[in-house]
């Protein structure tokens, strides 16, 4: 059963995805009618319940990683596990997930060029055995992703 969140709690989430320095009597004050005391709770719940983690992020781009690629992989079958714990391994690679459909794995690959993503991919993924095909695509702007997605307004338990 998901958790019951209310307006306050959205505040909360929204305020630290913005800086997840913030302290709790600065999220009181930015909510206001609210004490410190009542943000240190909520924030321990919204922790202990799993719905936030707080930490650090890394910018691949401030690194010199500046291309980003998705890769999809197809696999024989019984080594989608298998092989998708391999390419976790890799340093270059920050996300990994098992897929349903075409495609048996999707991969988030960062290069410090077209070059060494292109050879990643043939030399180093395309050579794993069991994969059968690897598909990459170079995605030169990112308007959203995970480290800024909000809670939706539409589970919002309303007072």
């Amino acid at each position: 059963m998901p958790p019951t969140l209310d307006h306050i709690d959205k505040q909360i989430v929204d305020l630290l995805i913005s800086d997840g320095r913030r302290s709790c009597s600065e999220i009181a004050r930015a909510i206001g009618n609210i004490s410190e005391r009542s943000i240190r709770y909520r924030m321990v719940r919204l922790i202990n319940e799993n719905i936030i983690h707080i930490n650090a992020v890394v910018m691949p781009r401030s690194l010199g990683f500046s291309v980003m690629g998705d890769v999809f992989i197809e696999v024989e079958p019984g080594k989608v596990y298998e092989i998708s714990q391999k390419i976790a391994e890799y340093e270059n690679v920050t996300y990994v997930g098992c897929s349903t459909g075409e495609i048996d794995i999707s991969a988030q690959v960062v290069a410090h060029d077209n070059v060494e993503l292109y050879n990643f991919v043939n030399q180093e993924i395309g050579k794993i055995p069991g994969v059968r095909r690897v598909t990459a695509s170079i995605i030169p702007v990112i308007l959203k992703d995970v480290y800024y997605w909000h809670i939706p307004t539409s589970i919002i338990k309303e007072d």
